[in-house]
């Protein structure tokens, strides 16, 4: 089995493959910085949370083109507004037609809502929790949404978090594919083993290369795309 390329390498064949440093670059994207994400107000991390909970299973677009109703019915994420919020009046407002009618899922709010309230209490924000939280260890992040908050596991969790502006990798079907290939882990993506295989080495090559966990999931996933198969030989 492959042992994981150093870095380097497989950033000089995204720049072949997108035509050169400034071309990848361009394609690349920053996280938030530390203060950036702790000024954030907790209402739009929870809004954050809840879009990713909805988009998951279901067509991006379509929730897309239906968040100012959801902003309108969840009074913008209002973390002690969704805390009053009891069952019937859940039930009422997944029947709204301005949002997607999934009960289950609009529960969610609610008890994502209770975790930020317990952090805010704690970390005086729930952005301050995320934006403090370790990247050198953010399976472990990962992992905390997945026990504390509702239905954040999978790529739910890691999916929000990118989309707040936390530095995080993401195991898409062409970084999960590559580090695969590479022997980076055995078994089972999802499991805590993998996960800490997979969490040591990009900390190895964000030491190698100073770029964000960001930049190197999204430069591994520039350099094999549909090109992955032919890579392999």
């Amino acid at each position: 089995m492959r042992q994981a390329e150093p870095f380097k390498l497989i950033l000089q064949r995204a720049e072949a493959r997108k035509g050169g440093p400034a071309a990848l670059r361009a394609l690349l994207s920053e996280p938030r910085t530390t203060a950036e994400l702790s000024a954030l107000p907790d209402n739009l991390l929870l809004a954050e949370l809840t879009k990713k909970i909805f988009q998951s299973g279901f067509v991006w677009r379509v929730v897309r083109q239906k968040w100012p109703g959801f902003c309108e019915v969840f009074f913008d994420f209002d973390i002690e507004k969704m805390l009053l919020l009891s069952d019937e009046m859940l039930e009422q407002k997944a029947q709204d037609p301005r949002i997607i009618r999934n009960l289950s899922k609009v529960f969610t709010i609610r008890d994502n809502a209770l975790m930020i309230y317990h952090l805010q209490r704690e970390h005086g924000s729930f952005a301050n929790f995320i934006a403090n939280w370790p990247t050198s260890d953010i399976i472990g992040l990962w992992a905390y949404l997945k026990k504390h908050g509702a239905r954040l596991g999978g790529n739910t969790g890691p999916y929000a978090l990118r989309a707040i502006g936390k530095d995080t990798f993401l195991l898409t079907q062409d970084v999960e594919a590559y580090l695969k290939a590479y022997g980076v882990f055995d078994g089972s993506s999802s499991s805590k083993k993998s996960l800490q295989q997979i969490q040591h080495q990009f900390n190895q090559w964000q030491q190698e290369s100073g770029l964000s966990l960001q930049q190197i999931s999204q430069t591994i996933a520039l350099s094999i795309g549909e090109n992955y198969a032919g890579m392999q030989q």
